[in-house]
């Protein structure tokens, strides 16, 4: 368990660092094309660093009205779930996270905020209706190991590195169409046929870094939350559960990685960009940890 935990930091941190020089070189090559030279790396490295403070300091109130999550609940509002909540957060050695409602049916549930001390945890009536004790446990210490282990960092972060990439390769394909053809030629054909395959082919690497880090985020904390609970077979159980119940209604692409188990799992389109992990894999590599 503890060689998984620290095979999947590795792979993350490589992976973070290709994301990071991808917008850094996407920049470069954009600001060479277009004729501003290294203004077009300052300017990316400008907006990601808006965008980073945005989501550092917002993201996870923008993530919990995106799910129409409410609250946060108090003790006596819902004692089990409170108590649940907070027996795992001291085992874990963390402050106990604001608790917040999403009313919906779906089996779905998800960890958000920038730290332990600033983390936020939703759960949908669903789950919480349909999981027996061991079970929910289990889901809650899922959650309560991504933010143990900065995940809902890290992954506020790669939503805006996917953002500021997408944004720089829709900004120098508007640019270049309306420049003239002179222009093009003067600044150098070679880097403006690059830049522009950068930005054809910039969003699809950086979304598909995206889901790679996700997916061994996911592997991380279910190897953290059955070190945390002592009972992998509590969450591999509601992982099956999880498995065969509707969609979560209010889910989009941009948050779906946030939730335990991908909310569009029954598109069958969705399943090939998934950021999750096959539920089976996961249960299956549980059960091996028992």
């Amino acid at each position: 368990m503890y060689s998984q935990i620290d095979s999947n930091k590795r792979k993350s941190i490589i992976l973070i660092t290709i994301f990071t020089i991808l917008v850094i070189f996407l920049g470069y090559v954009i600001g060479q094309a277009t004729g501003y030279g290294y203004n077009g790396l300052i300017i990316a490295v400008v907006i990601s660093i808006l965008m980073t403070l945005t989501s550092y300091y917002k993201g996870d109130v923008i993530a919990l009205k995106t799910a129409g999550a409410v609250g946060p609940i108090s003790q006596e509002q819902n004692p089990y779930i409170y108590r649940l909540v907070e027996n795992l957060a001291i085992t874990a050695g963390i402050p106990i996270p604001k608790i917040y409602i999403i009313n919906d049916p779906a089996l779905n549930a998800f960890a958000t905020g920038r730290d332990p001390e600033h983390a936020s945890i939703a759960l949908t009536t669903g789950i919480i209706q349909a999981l027996e004790n061991e079970e929910l446990e289990g889901v809650i210490a899922h959650e309560l190991s991504h933010i143990k282990n900065y995940d809902i960092r890290l992954m506020m972060l790669v939503i805006v590195l996917v953002g500021v990439v997408t944004l720089l390769a829709d900004w120098f394909l508007r640019f270049n169409f309306f420049r003239s053809s002179d222009n093009r030629q003067n600044n150098g054909a070679i880097f403006a046929l690059v830049g522009l395959i950068l930005a054809i082919l910039s969003p699809l690497f950086a979304e598909l870094i995206k889901l790679a880090i996700s997916r061994k985020r996911e592997f991380l904390a279910d190897a953290s939350a059955a070190l945390l609970t002592r009972y992998p077979e509590g969450l591999a159980r509601a992982l099956e559960k999880i498995a065969q119940q509707p969609d979560i209604k209010r889910a989009n692409k941009a948050t779906a990685h946030l939730y335990i188990a991908n909310p569009f799992s029954k598109n069958n389109f969705s399943k090939l960009f998934s950021t999750h992990p096959p539920i089976a894999e996961r249960i299956s590599a549980l059960r091996k940890m028992a």
